[in-house]
């Protein structure tokens, strides 16, 4: 078996290393610089800031007119909508196009008559969309409170006019026509764009959801707005791909003189938004300051073996800075007080306050006050933690040499993995994982199609690797491994009173038996892993470039000035930096003596922590490197 690491680290149940090689000594995340992410998209590509330049966009005005084929359609058309909807319906829709051919771009919308059958006026919408893109509906209610109908108007057409209630008719009709048309047919959009802008947020030590306060405040949009494939560090350096609905990129590049250690660019039309977990993984590039190492041929040999062998794909310990604000409500109770002193991105802390300040001593009542996606997140968590006790027990009762009877492996008929469920399979029985929204930390791990037992039969004929071996996240469809692993689990479960078998209670959110469950790997190596060692004399150089740093070289002028206008920039966002970078190993002036640093490149799959491997390469305990961060 493996070596263990120091008590403390075992009591948080990331105990085992995947090697017995010896490790070095180094600082992480000494400046948040030196931990840089690049978003790995799902077609492979590293997404990176590259440029500010707007997409190519025609004429707004031209692109919005009715496409040419439009006119010699029109007959057929207006045909099909005399049958789905009668004659006099179809002759004020016939007038109100006859005004749109004359150029008339204040026409004003038409209503339908009253329709009381909602499949009916679903058919009705639907035709519009496939026959007439150059127009948009939505439905209207009577002043009688019962009457519906369906009201059109010309998609480039101006809101808020004073006229609204039928062609060429100023008096009242009793149709509560005042209000806006809905959301996603209310804004102008070329007709050759897809519906989604696409663009990468780079940002300097700030988490995700910050950054996109910030963006969206600017912007007049809420946060639920952008649509991100995954959250990022908020000590480092990192971009990644977003999408925003029918938002022009012009808009987004007018904040870059203005954001402060947040920049966007490499703007795109897509014509579908992104969902969570929709990326292959992340590409790490970090770097590990002040080294402490018996050689430099112990260093090659620790990297070596860390790309060799790999490291237990523990689920890593997230940085708590709020510890001190936890233990002064633990101690004094005053709700008052946490609630100012916790910041709004702890979402859930808030609520739970704010309910408990309401509902005093209802405890059901103030979990239930957390959004329902994040509140599956706490479900998770039991499940990670369960996952990290069975990782170590299977490390140190049987060692990371190779396959054991008894172990989960994936089929190998079966390559799909990595396959989350679809949302569209989500049920009343089951709480699907790829509900998690934007709040989540993580993805809900690999959930594999298939898995089986290793049996002797498959020891023999050597037909799977310790690669192929995984661990279950339990739930209601999870498969239990066939050996002594498996009592973990449930011995575990126990000690807590939680049942993974069957619900003690009514609350699916908090209930593992609601959970489909899923599957990990035990074993993950780095991907494409290169390293490099470094001296450096002043600790505020980067020793990393990043993609501002590339954009400054490649554009000058172009970057100093959007750096050197608006609002003032963190020093973190200074360029003048960047040429240092490769002179970093010329310190022969300086009176200071060198020290010494490991840079490391690798990609890791997503729900994959890098953290997790730098234990590895360090052999020091998880709890050193989290209370390390956490001071930092």
């Amino acid at each position: 078996p493996a070596p263990r690491p120091p008590r403390r680290a075992r009591r948080r149940r990331i105990s085992r290393f995947a090697s017995s090689l010896p490790g070095f000594r180094g600082a992480l995340k000494q400046r948040y610089s030196d931990f840089v992410v690049h978003e790995v998209a799902r077609d492979g590509t590293l997404v990176r800031l590259t440029s500010f330049d707007l997409p190519d966009e025609v004429c707004l005005s031209s692109s919005l007119l009715p496409p040419p084929r439009a006119e010699a359609d029109l007959p057929r058309a207006l045909e099909s909508f005399r049958l789905l909807c009668g004659d006099a319906d179809c002759e004020v829709l016939r007038g109100f196009l006859s005004s749109v051919s004359e150029g008339d771009s204040d026409v004003s919308p038409i209503i339908l008559s009253p329709d009381a059958d909602k499949a009916h006026r679903l058919e009705v919408h639907d035709f519009f969309k496939r026959n007439f893109i150059f127009l948009v509906t939505d439905t209207v209610e009577h002043s009688d409170g019962v009457q519906r109908c369906i009201r059109v108007r010309l998609r480039s057409g101006p809101r808020g006019r004073r006229n609204r209630t039928g062609i060429g008719s100023s008096e009242p009709s009793g149709w509560r026509d005042d209000r806006p048309f809905d959301s996603r047919g209310s804004v102008t959009w070329p007709y050759h764009l897809g519906k989604f802008l696409r663009f990468h947020l780079y940002k300097e030590n700030k988490d995700t959801q910050e950054a996109l306060r910030v963006i969206g405040k600017m912007l007049g949009l809420q946060p639920r707005s952008f649509r991100i494939a995954g959250t990022k560090d908020k000590r480092a350096i990192t971009t990644q791909q977003v999408t925003l609905f029918k938002v022009h990129a012009s808009r987004l590049a007018a904040l870059n003189n203005k954001l402060t250690g947040i920049k966007v660019g490499d703007f795109n039309y897509v014509k579908e938004g992104l969902v969570l977990g929709q990326l292959m993984g992340n590409r790490f590039t970090i770097t590990l300051r002040s080294v402490i190492a018996e050689s430099e041929d112990m260093i090659k040999v620790a990297v070596d073996g860390l790309i060799k062998n790999g490291f237990i794909n523990y689920y890593g310990l997230q940085c708590d800075d709020m510890n001190g604000v936890r233990e002064h409500y633990k101690e004094h109770g005053d709700i008052d007080v946490a609630i100012r002193n916790f910041p709004r991105r702890l979402i859930a802390e808030r609520a739970i306050l704010q309910r408990l300040k309401k509902y005093p001593g209802n405890y059901l009542q103030a979990l239930m006050a957390i959004p329902r996606t994040l509140r599956l997140m706490y479900v998770h968590s039991y499940q990670s933690y369960l996952w990290n006790h069975a990782a170590s027990m299977r490390a140190g009762m049987y060692g990371l040499s190779g396959v054991i009877e008894g172990d989960l492996v994936y089929k190998k008929e079966c390559p799909g993995e990595g396959t989350v469920t679809d949302a569209s399979e989500n049920n009343d029985d089951h709480t699907n994982a790829s509900e998690m929204d934007i709040f989540a930390e993580t993805l809900p791990e690999e959930t594999i199609q298939s898995v089986k037992i290793a049996d002797s039969e498959d020891l023999l004929k050597a037909v799977y690797t310790l690669e192929d071996v995984v661990l279950p996240l339990p739930g209601s469809e999870t498969l239990f491994p066939g050996n002594e692993v498996a009592g973990i689990y449930h011995e575990i479960a126990n000690k807590d009173g939680i049942s993974l078998t069957e619900s003690i209670h009514g609350v699916k959110e908090f209930s593992i038996t609601s959970m489909k469950g899923g599957y990990r790997r035990v074993l993950q190596r780095p991907i494409d892993c290169e390293w490099d060692l470094m001296t450096y004399t002043d600790d505020k150089i980067h020793l990393v470039e990043t993609d501002l740093d590339v954009l400054s070289k490649a554009k000058p002028s172009e970057v100093n000035e959007l750096l050197s206008t608006g609002a003032s920039h963190d020093d973190s966002l200074d360029t003048s930096g960047a040429t240092i970078l490769a002179e970093t190993e010329s310190i022969g002036s300086s009176d200071l003596l060198p020290e010494l640093a490991v840079k490391l490149s690798f990609t890791l799959p997503t729900s994959s922590y890098a953290t997790m491997a730098i234990r590895e390469l360090t052999k020091t305990s998880t709890s050193f490197i989290i209370d390390t961060l956490g001071a930092l």
